[in-house]
């Protein structure tokens, strides 16, 4: 079942990379995903690092992936592996929702963030490994997931995978901090 878990999440998984891709890129749409806006405490909704480019980049990559699984489902080993069935649903409805699940959820990671004082860019243990997700819960769960307990499971499967590319990208000096 790990396989079609991982499977089912690689639309998440590029949509959560995506937006550093592109950071570099399209500055006509780097603007802040919170207008620049402050809470009641006075800080930032967001910040800067969450934009529309990241919005819309993440949301194509999610769109992507699906499509290509959408493509694959024909070939039996890849039918064998999903969750859902890729033919039979909105695949371009469901990227989106996915895309904009991961999004929308690394933002309410970075709400908590800035409430509590954590710099953009900096980690909060367990909020960044588990905003996306549930995220994608909100967006995904009540249209696509079969259960509550599968979205369990990919809640599991997405938080350890977090931390095992966060150490991987700490041993290949991409990132500076081990978690």
């Amino acid at each position: 079942m790990i396989i079609e878990l991982l499977y089912f999440l690689l639309p998440a998984a590029f949509a959560n990379i995506m937006p550093v891709f592109v950071k570099h890129h399209f500055r006509s749409l780097a603007y802040p995903l919170d207008f620049k806006k402050k809470f009641i405490d006075e800080k930032r909704l967001l910040g800067e690092h969450k934009t529309f480019r990241g919005l819309v980049f993440g949301i194509i990559g999610a769109m992507t992936i699906s499509l290509v699984q959408k493509y694959l489902h024909n070939y039996y080993l890849f039918n064998a592996i999903s969750l859902i069935n890729y033919q039979e649903i909105n695949i371009l409805v469901f990227g989106f929702l996915v895309g904009i699940g991961v999004i929308i959820g690394d933002a309410l990671g970075s709400f908590v963030k800035r409430r509590v004082n954590v710099k953009p860019g900096k980690s909060l243990y367990l909020i960044d490994q588990a905003s996306s997700i549930i995220g994608i819960g909100i967006f995904v769960l009540p249209f696509y997931l079969p259960s509550l307990e599968i979205f369990l499971y990919l809640f599991i499967i997405w938080t350890i995978g977090h931390f095992i590319i966060k150490f991987i990208g700490y041993l290949l000096k991409i990132d500076k901090n081990a978690i």
